[in-house]
């Protein structure tokens, strides 16, 4: 098992992935790295089942089709084993026999693959909230904008600004992390997802767009780190 730890001020929210993929895996630890969990990951189910009696954790994120025990049987178990620890299953399976299953289980909630990342993060918050553990709303201040994360609403200097859900996810990272230099496949994993098999381009015409709905002239609050990819410096800031 393997962990990363966000930067934070407060104690991280604990997360652990029970995934086979590492393609996936890797997805979600770097993407929840960023919104500050820390995250810890087991490849099959019995050493998901392990690290559960180990450490502490406030959300379990778990895939169905592993190498060992299906996830169906690791929710079973460690329900019986008492753990109330929400659980959000994935699975590549649509059919609704087998989200009813998911949840007979004691799963709390299901997501198929492949899936957006910003919903994944809307149905953790949802799940975290549930349980008494969930952050208070946070409101992203930076260069005239405001960003609400729980509503979806951004302003900049009173004006409402309507924006794609990448175009969203985009600010949201940035403005997050002030400063801080994101490259363009870190971006393009976060907004397209993992499974998006097409070039880093896209990004720059998102950025594009962004810029132009958020009146960003120079100099900008989104600027180019040439040969790397983007970071936001709030107005007034080196």
């Amino acid at each position: 098992m393997s962990n990363d730890v966000a930067d934070s001020g407060d104690a991280p929210t604990a997360i652990l992935v029970i995934e086979d993929d590492p393609v996936i895996t890797e997805f979600l630890r770097t993407g929840l790295h960023y919104e500050g969990y820390h995250v810890a990951a087991a490849g099959s189910g019995e050493e998901g089942l392990a690290a559960l009696e180990q450490g502490d954790f406030r959300l379990v994120i778990l895939d169905v089709m592993l190498p060992d025990i299906d996830g169906f049987e690791v929710c079973r178990r460690l329900r019986s084993a008492g753990f109330r620890v929400p659980v959000l299953m994935l699975t590549v399976r649509r059919e609704v026999s087998d989200r009813v299953r998911g949840l007979d289980s004691g799963a709390d909630d299901y997501l198929t693959k492949p899936f957006s990342f910003d919903e994944l993060l809307a149905r953790m918050r949802a799940l975290l909230r549930r349980s008494g553990h969930g952050r208070a709303n946070r409101r992203l201040h930076g260069g005239g904008i405001v960003l609400d994360e729980e509503t979806r609403e951004v302003w900049r200097d009173g004006r409402s600004i309507e924006l794609t859900p990448a175009e969203f996810g985009l600010l949201t990272l940035l403005m997050r992390h002030p400063r801080r230099v994101f490259t363009r496949e870190t971006l393009l994993n976060r907004v397209l997802g993992y499974d998006y098999d097409g070039g880093t381009n896209i990004i720059d015409v998102h950025i594009s767009h962004l810029r132009n709905k958020l009146g960003d002239r120079p100099p900008r609050l989104i600027r180019t780190v040439y040969a790397v990819g983007y970071a936001f410096h709030p107005e007034g800031e080196a």
